[in-house]
């Protein structure tokens, strides 16, 4: 299994929005083959900013994910609500 744990930084006066947009990912997500579960994380310290910890049976799944055209409906306009590009990384889960 893998983790991908992304952070994301909206513009102020589009958080909500921006939150709405990563809900709907998560749950077209859910519906994705190999998906495992998602956790949304609100930062303390960063009112703009949005992480989420996406939990894929392995690298090949997540890759396929990233090119589906579910995933591009769901991210459509997205760039449009940060204030910085997103940080992703992977992590293995033993």
């Amino acid at each position: 299994m893998i983790g991908v744990l992304t952070h994301h930084w909206a513009t102020q006066d589009k958080f909500e929005k921006a939150r709405n947009l990563l809900d709907g990912n998560g749950a077209a997500q859910s519906k994705a083959p190999g998906f495992i579960n998602r956790t949304t994380l609100l930062s303390k310290t960063d009112p703009t900013q949005i992480s989420s910890l996406v939990i894929w049976e392995n690298d090949n799944i997540y890759d396929e994910w990233k090119k589906s055209p579910e995933r591009a409906n769901a991210m459509k306009n997205a760039d449009s609500m940060w204030s910085k590009p997103p940080i992703s990384e992977r992590f293995d889960i033993p």
